[in-house]
């Protein structure tokens, strides 16, 4: 069950960075409807963190509050590139990108045959959700491309 709670660990860190990407590409966006659908995707992927965050809480971890390192080191490169490149292509970009990476992370946590089951039900949910964030910013950015 200490696999779990790593792969759990590692997913919620990817979730709160997924969130913090959301939050600054909203910031960046000139559409309010763009804005407004980041600001929505956001406040989405931070109630998937909590529900993360329970089944992390269950296995006897500590809820995670922020990202990882790794999230850190590319929202500082996000925030620089946006100083040249702001506006509602840039955010759709970025978004996109995010979600790219955190469904492929999902995706292969669910091919861990060992999980336990009810976090496998967690981590099923969780894709689920991921996936359709990952389907929106695929629109989004053929929209604002």
């Amino acid at each position: 069950m200490s696999n779990d709670l790593k792969t759990l660990e590692t997913l919620t860190d990817t979730a709160i960075d997924s969130a913090n990407g959301y939050e600054k590409a909203s910031e960046v966006a000139k559409t309010p409807g763009l804005q407004n659908v980041l600001r929505e995707q956001a406040t989405k992927r931070r109630a998937l963190v909590e529900t993360l965050n329970g089944e992390i809480v269950r296995l006897g971890g500590s809820a995670r509050t922020s990202g990882s390192a790794l999230g850190a080191a590319h929202q500082a490169w996000t925030s620089l590139t946006d100083a040249f490149s702001s506006g509602d292509e840039s955010a759709a970009e970025r978004v996109e990108e995010g979600e790219d990476h955190i469904e492929k992370k999902f995706r292969e946590a669910l091919e861990d045959s060992t999980l336990d089951v009810q976090t496998r039900e967690v981590l099923v949910r969780a894709h689920a959700e991921i996936a359709e964030g990952e389907r929106l910013t695929d629109r989004l950015e053929a929209q604002y491309d």
